[in-house]
């Protein structure tokens, strides 16, 4: 039973981490429609899946990940070079920025956050939000590419990140909603996105690690399956959201948060 629920958890995380509709807020909701008690064990089930979602987006992005920390340390260290790597230094630059406040936040207030709103009222409320901020943007078309970006641009949309500590809002649908609304081309916007995941994502496994200490054994294959899950789903389902931004279809699934905010306020009334 251990098995197949991480399975179906790893597949509910493969599928909504990417896309702009909360991996958290689903597995929470999947935890209470099944009751399910896998969670109640030091080892968090959402570490070790996000871990897998972590792996598979890193293999994504590994080309533009090793050409920007190329571009930093070239910048540096080569005044020859540092004219050519200027853009890919700034880059770094402005993602460090757009990562301050979130971390902040999520450092001073996460256990809080956690504790205080972590309802199925709230969860309803925070997807309607997360449909009503993709439905803002449906029209909006970006002209601006990544050596763009402002550091207006990057405060702002570090501000939106600062919002999806609140549990159940989507960050990557946040960020892109933000991207989108500072004039980012649909392709950067997406990168942007995704290249903020990296410090968050990291941050937030770091910050659970203690969790991860005193472990059942008993648990650690049927996680680890799940892990693996997590990580091919959401490679895949990546590919999928990478045509659906380009096509500009992303208000799509405002209707799937809208509906889903609906059912819980129904069914858990």
């Amino acid at each position: 039973m251990e098995y197949i629920t991480c399975i179906i958890l790893g597949l509910i995380q493969g599928i909504t981490e990417p896309l702009p509709i909360s991996s958290s807020g689903h597995i929470f909701l999947f935890k209470h429609l099944f009751n399910t008690t896998i969670f109640d064990n030091n080892l968090t089930f959402e570490i070790v899946s996000n871990f897998g979602s972590f792996l598979a987006i890193l293999f994504i992005f590994r080309k533009d990940i090793i050409k920007l920390i190329q571009n930093f340390f070239l910048y540096i260290f080569s005044k020859e070079k540092r004219k050519n790597n200027k853009d890919g230094f700034m880059y770094i630059i402005k993602l460090i920025i757009s990562t301050i406040p979130v971390g902040i936040l999520g450092f001073l207030f996460n256990d809080y956050l956690e504790s205080h709103f972590n309802s199925l009222k709230i969860l309803g409320l925070t997807f309607l939000f997360t449909a009503l901020m993709l439905y803002i943007v449906r029209d909006i078309k970006g002209t601006k590419e990544s050596k763009d970006i402002t550091f207006k641009d990057a405060i702002i949309i570090g501000l939106f990140q600062a919002i999806t500590i609140l549990p159940g809002i989507s960050r990557s649908g946040t960020v892109l909603v933000a991207c989108l609304l500072c004039h980012l081309k649909r392709e950067d916007a997406l990168k942007y996105t995704f290249m903020l995941y990296f410090p968050v994502s990291a941050g937030t496994m770091l910050l659970k690690v203690p969790e991860l200490v005193n472990t059942s054994t008993s648990l650690l294959f049927p996680y680890l399956t799940g892990m693996v899950v997590a990580m091919l789903i959401t490679y895949l389902t990546y590919q999928w959201l990478s045509n659906i931004v380009k096509k500009g279809k992303l208000w799509k699934f405002s209707f799937y948060c809208l509906i889903l905010s609906f059912f819980i306020f129904i069914y858990f009334r």
